[in-house]
């Protein structure tokens, strides 16, 4: 599991902080954009909250129910996350958008605004830049979004996607306060919960496909599943590898399964010790890999 929730905790903080002012600001100035951000705050509140919980409950030890463990309860409050950010955050702050565009309201004093807009950025570029901290840390040099694609850890990209959602919702709705305060536009404040809405409705959009792509079981990388053939035809014993099957229970516990070809008249006690070389083999190169199966096969049909 991540073995670091600085980030999670770090947004948590801000997120609480945030939510309450910005509730309190926009109710005082009938601003809709700023409910919608008090919203979206609320919702990574309880974002934070689930991934935590997550988390604990991926740690549970394996037993008689759950012979492979609990990890992919990570995957499924990922999951849930997702759809939170699209049905709370983005459904009611478009919905809060559009009725204040058809029904604009004069906005109180906005001073209010600013300055809760001011500490917010504060508070959320500090979480944000803790966020890119952490996952700089699990990037192994690779590209930002190739990084976040190979990821099997959707606690650290999720937070990632939040916070960066959450700095850019804060500059919307600034540049929109302005020009409708500026102008006296009073619609622009709506247009602005509506620019938030779409925006997490596309954040979430990604999310839900990783965490998805997680939870339906994600193999291997290609590279390593060739790694794990050479590796498994060193064996003297091994004639021809004709299927590697892979899924991550967890961000680091891998059940993996080699179908593989015998040399003919091999004794039972022959298999037996290859079977044990190889999986020593891919254990000492791999850790993540903690469940191997190796299946012999008895002719060369490989299995679909």
């Amino acid at each position: 599991m991540a073995k670091n929730n600085k980030s999670i905790f770090s947004a948590l903080i801000a997120n609480v902080l945030i939510a309450v002012t910005k509730f309190a600001a926009g109710s005082f100035t009938n601003s809709s954009s700023m409910i919608s951000e008090g919203i979206h705050s609320l919702v990574d509140t309880v974002n934070q909250l689930l991934l935590l919980y997550g988390l604990k409950r991926s740690k549970k030890p394996a037993d008689n129910l759950r012979p492979f463990g609990y990890g992919k309860e990570l995957y499924f409050w990922s999951f849930i996350v997702s759809i939170l950010i699209f049905g709370l955050g983005g459904g009611i702050s478009i919905y809060q958008g559009i009725e204040h565009i058809i029904h604009p309201e004069p906005l109180n004093d906005p001073r209010w605004n600013y300055a809760v807009l001011g500490m917010s950025m504060i508070l959320e570029g500090w979480s944000l830049i803790v966020a890119i901290k952490e996952f700089d840390k699990v990037r192994n040099g690779l590209t930002w979004w190739k990084a976040i694609i190979k990821s099997k850890d959707p606690s650290s990209f999720l937070v990632l996607f939040e916070d960066g959602a959450a700095v850019l919702g804060l500059l919307i709705v600034l540049v929109f306060m302005l020009i409708g305060h500026h102008f006296q536009l009073e619609y622009m404040d709506g247009i602005a919960s509506v620019l938030i809405g779409l925006l997490l409705v596309f954040v979430s959009a990604i999310l839900a496909r990783e965490s998805r792509s997680l939870l339906m079981g994600e193999g291997i990388a290609p590279e390593t599943q060739q790694r794990i053939k050479e590796l498994t035809e060193k064996n003297e014993s091994v004639i021809k590898v004709l299927n590697i099957l892979s899924t991550y229970q967890s961000p680091e516990e891998v059940l993996l399964m080699i179908i593989c070809v015998f040399k003919p008249h091999e004794d039972t006690e022959h298999i037996t010790d290859a079977i044990d070389d190889i999986r020593n083999r891919i254990k000492q190169e791999f850790p993540l890999i903690h469940y191997i199966i190796i299946q012999p096969q008895t002719d060369e049909i490989p299995i679909k």
